[in-house]
């Protein structure tokens, strides 16, 4: 009783008592990295299974999977994914981000623990779909949390932090399987799983750390705590700094609409007021995954042993791509609000159509059928130190012969620069992107959707690409080549540039109908603070003033109103 006592107030609206007993952190820098240990965990998760498909121990133990069933096992955490990302919302708005992020921890931990003591397939898939949900929850809850608590100033890069984190987990628990890997028997794999478990322990306790976010406290008529945590976040606690004033007057305004459609549901998101918007969101994430960045994540050890790597020489080659995949992720962490979103993604998709077309022309070019279309039976585990093949390798058909081996080089070098380009343009902007453009009722609904769009077809593509493999082969890349010039034009003509622009800015955007490509030259007109005089002393016209008189932006005046 005493602990629900401190969950809910008398007329049974959440309080979220329990965490009021914690010291909290008010340093966005510090917020952002321990929010975003949910982006490690997913980072975790990817390399977990790429980085022991194809070793001997994981082969033998659960039976050689085929192409088919391997792709169940490696989407699995993706069904996961997609039904934590549609409840998340429902829990963010009733009891807050914080509440979403330790349901994240919770089942991340659970399903942890099913994966590393998991006896056959069944129980290795349903901890993959527990951590899954995990996961779906955390990369809702954690990118629209810190969109709401961060100075937009620096959001961009605030959001970037998520990625960095995600590819970070990837290098980590990559190189752990790798080191497991020289360990014989089930227990290489249960080492690389049981590691898991860290970052979910970690990240359960540091969440009572944190602040809630100002914009939930708002909405459930807690203005002096969104105030004090507004104040402290942005201006060393000074509740009077004009910048602090402003962004409280411009949650009130979208507190009001939120009050108004309190009942907002996902079906709202297709009415006309919130559709635009939420086709681009939708869009942002579904080009993400058709990017063919999947492969990159998931099966990079297929496509090297397609270039004739194999064996410890494939898992080190893999590795150093998500090492790479992790260091490219900097230069989008403090690039993004300088250069924008619109050109790192337009650029972005035309780089990565390169790449495609280039691996698809190499393959396509030099490879040959491998022996009775199953390289990986025999000849590949005999390379691993086993001897018996397996239906595992009808997902490789095809092999570049050692006589070729500048034209295999080839291949891996342009799998390295497709993660160089990704990561730091699709990998960072469609998450930073998609906590960006929906307004104050929408983006809980919104943030959710497009995350449960973003792992369908993550689950999609994890599911088809040895299937894929196995029947098209080579031309796999080039399937993704199109979409990868699709999504460049279309992000050229629907997605606005969001740099710079506080989130209530934003939607001013998107009611003015600005079209795409000029949207980087709108003026938002805001409202003057009902504090401020319209004139200075001296009687020019006041900095906030010309804001809502079109003159400037709030982030045009942010450098004259920090003291």
């Amino acid at each position: 009783m005493v602990f629900l006592e401190n969950l809910f107030l008398s007329k049974g609206h959440y309080k979220g008592r329990m965490y009021e007993h914690f010291p909290k952190t008010y340093n966005i820098y510090v917020i952002a990295f321990t929010t975003f240990a949910t982006g490690i965990m997913y980072g975790f998760d990817i390399a977990s299974m790429s980085s022991q498909i194809r070793t001997p121990a994981y082969l033998e133990y659960f039976n050689y999977p085929s192409a088919f069933l391997q792709g169940l096992i490696t989407s699995s955490m993706a069904a996961g994914s997609f039904f934590g990302s549609l409840l998340s919302s429902s829990v963010s708005d009733a009891f807050g981000r914080r509440v979403s992020l330790h349901v994240c921890a919770t089942l991340w931990i659970i399903g942890s623990f099913l994966q590393c003591g998991a006896q056959n397939r069944a129980m290795l898939i349903v901890g993959r779909v527990i951590s899954g949900a995990g996961i779906g929850f955390g990369s809702s809850a954690a990118t629209m949390y810190c969109s709401e608590i961060s100075p937009p100033k620096i959001r961009g890069l605030i959001g970037s932090i998520f990625h960095l984190c995600v590819t970070f987990g990837m290098v980590v628990l990559f190189y752990i399987g790798y080191a497991a890997h020289f360990v014989e028997g089930p227990a290489s794999f249960r080492i690389t799983w049981g590691s898991q478990l860290i970052p979910g322990f970690l990240s359960f306790l540091v969440i009572f750390f944190l602040p809630e976010s100002p914009r939930w406290l708002a909405t459930h008529d807690r203005w002096d705590e969104a105030h004090t945590i507004v104040a402290k976040v942005n201006a060393k606690g000074d509740m009077n700094d004009r910048m602090v004033l402003l962004h409280m007057q411009e949650i009130e305004e979208q507190v009001a609409n939120y009050h108004i459609a309190k009942n907002f549901g996902y079906l709202d998101l297709f009415r006309k007021a919130s559709r635009r918007k939420t086709i681009v969101g939708i869009s942002a994430q579904t080009w993400q995954q058709l990017s063919g960045m999947s492969i990159m994540m998931y099966y990079v050890v297929y496509l090297f042993e397609m270039a004739g790597f194999h064996g410890n020489t494939n898992l080190l080659s893999a590795s150093i791509q998500y090492l790479l995949n992790f260091l490219t992720t900097f230069p989008a962490v403090f690039l993004v609000d300088k250069i924008g979103r619109r050109p790192i993604l337009i650029y972005g998709g035309f780089l990565l159509a390169a790449c495609s077309f280039s691996i698809a022309g190499l393959l396509g070019t030099y490879s040959v059928p491998t022996d009775g279309a199953l390289r990986t039976g025999t000849s590949r585990l005999v390379d691993y130190g086993v001897s018996k093949a397996g239906p595992a390798s009808g997902a490789i058909r095809i092999t570049i012969p050692p006589e070729h081996a500048n034209a295999a080089r080839g291949v891996i070098a342009c799998a390295y620069l497709f993660v160089c380009i990704f990561s730091p343009s699709w990998g960072t902007g469609a998450w930073l992107y998609c906590s960006e453009i929906f307004n104050n009722f929408e983006r809980a609904r919104g943030s959710a959707l497009t995350s449960a769009v973003h792992w369908g077809l993550n689950f999609t593509f994890a599911m088809v690409i040895p299937t894929a493999f196995k029947n098209i082969t080579w031309r796999t890349y080039i399937i993704f080549g199109v979409f990868d010039v699709s999504l460049a034009v279309h992000t050229f003509l629907a997605f606005p540039e969001t740099k710079g622009k506080t989130l209530e800015e934003v939607e001013q955007m998107w009611q003015s109908k600005v079209p795409a490509w000029r949207s980087k030259s709108f003026k938002p007109v805001l409202p003057v603070l009902k504090s401020e005089r319209r004139t200075s002393s001296d009687g020019d016209v006041s900095p906030i003033e010309e804001v809502a008189e079109g003159k400037k932006s709030s982030t045009d005046i942010e450098s004259q109103t920090r003291r």
